[in-house]
């Protein structure tokens, strides 16, 4: 059975991936499953899809905890434990990383038994033009199967875009082909593996026990290790809204529709964002009356720096 897991970030079509990957490994004689998970739907949040392939009924369900083909279309996420990008690796499995750096870089960064293999998306999209990364990450995940034909592969894609105009369907196609031709040298790099007998799961739920306190300490806001207060969610985010005072009318509409209530006046009446914990949704920059939101790519700016007495 091939076990594919493929990690991203909310907007770079990796729901979409999964299908295609499924698609074309159905049109290439396979009983195949596929499906996403995530939580809530912001743009940058972490989330990944599992597809399953084998040549007779999958009775198998539930999460891939041993890949042996782990995709990973953003490399931020190395940076985010709670991702699970590594979870299960091992000497068989193949990681494939969406990145510039070289596969020498990421074998001496990540210390993993398995074989690491890098596709450069950003040369592709130079090439081809731009789309997601998680279509660039199909072609070239594909090839690495070695049981996927390119015809099959291009016929996916066009049924999984069908809604999408011909011009987005076209370049799409053009750059899975082109990431599939980059691996033509590790074809069927990626192990088939036996099912394995399915294993009881002993380890305990992790429960978070709150003992019983007075409303001002125990609400509404839980400080305890990975909860709330203490989960830096602005690691989610790939693009940042910034303020311009000058257009800014204070009306604090940005504030009302933050989701995440990660906008705040400041004495004057201007909106201060607090980058700790914003996503990158972009709801203010969007409803702005006056524009006086603009959009950063998150790393052409600094990162934010702790306010005093924080860790």
């Amino acid at each position: 059975m091939y076990r594919i897991r493929l990690h991203g970030r909310g907007g770079q079509g990796i729901k979409t991936a999964s299908r295609i990957l499924g698609t074309a490994l159905f049109r290439s004689g396979f009983e195949v499953q596929d499906a996403p998970r995530y939580g809530a739907e912001r743009r940058g949040a972490p989330i990944f899809a599992y597809v399953r392939a084998d040549d007779k009924v999958i009775c198998e369900r539930g999460l891939i905890h041993q890949p042996n083909l782990v995709v990973v279309a953003d490399e931020t996420l190395f940076d985010l434990p709670a991702a699970n990008v590594l979870e299960g690796l091992d000497g068989r499995a193949v990681l494939l990383i969406n990145s510039e750096r070289s596969a020498q870089d990421w074998c001496r960064q990540l210390q993993l038994p398995g074989q690491v293999t890098v596709l450069d998306g950003a040369a592709v999209v130079r090439e081809a033009g731009r789309v997601p990364a998680g279509a660039l990450c199909v072609g070239a995940a594909a090839r690495l199967l070695g049981v996927v034909s390119r015809r099959a592969l291009l016929q996916a894609v066009a049924e999984e875009l069908a809604g999408h105009d011909a011009a987005a369907i076209q370049t799409s196609q053009q750059a899975v082909s082109q990431a599939y031709e980059l691996f033509a040298g590790e074809a069927g790099l990626v192990q088939r593996l036996q099912s394995g007998a399915k294993k009881s799961v002993t380890t305990p739920p992790k429960w978070v026990e709150l003992d019983c306190e007075a409303l001002p300490r125990a609400a509404p806001t839980i400080t305890m290790a990975a909860t709330s207060a203490l989960v830096k969610t602005g690691l989610w985010r790939t693009r940042r809204p910034r303020i311009d005072r000058a257009l800014c009318s204070r009306c604090g509409l940005c504030r009302t529709l933050c989701p995440e209530g990660g906008i705040d006046l400041d004495g004057e009446g201007y909106p201060v964002i607090d980058y700790r914990y914003c996503k990158g949704c972009l709801l203010c920059a969007a409803q702005c009356p006056r524009r006086a939101i603009a959009v950063a790519d998150e790393r052409t700016v600094s990162p934010p720096q702790p306010k005093e007495g924080e860790p």
